[in-house]
């Protein structure tokens, strides 16, 4: 079980794209489907799909602090991701 790291800058930009944390920490907490490791200023980030309790499929861009994962940010797949997550649950 991963532990997420929450504060109102996070939370406010998932919320832009209609993306609860709820959501964001279930489709993690499941299996997901490896997208792209990118660095952005120095900082690593992982790109991930996974889908939500209600089979919403997320994109899902994550970095660490410390121990713990914070949400970069999170939005609907693509139909192409939606496709390639699916072929491969």
């Amino acid at each position: 079980m991963l532990e997420f790291d929450w504060d109102e800058e996070n939370l406010n930009h998932i919320a832009k794209h209609h993306v609860t944390a709820a959501e964001a920490e279930y489709a993690l907490d499941n299996p997901t489907l490896d997208i792209e490791y990118q660095v952005v200023n120095g900082e690593e980030r992982y790109v991930e799909a996974g889908a939500t309790a209600q089979g919403r499929v997320l994109e899902i861009v994550t970095t660490f602090r410390g121990l713990k994962t914070r949400v970069v940010t999170a939005y609907d797949a693509d139909l192409h991701v939606i496709q390639e997550y699916h072929q491969t649950r």
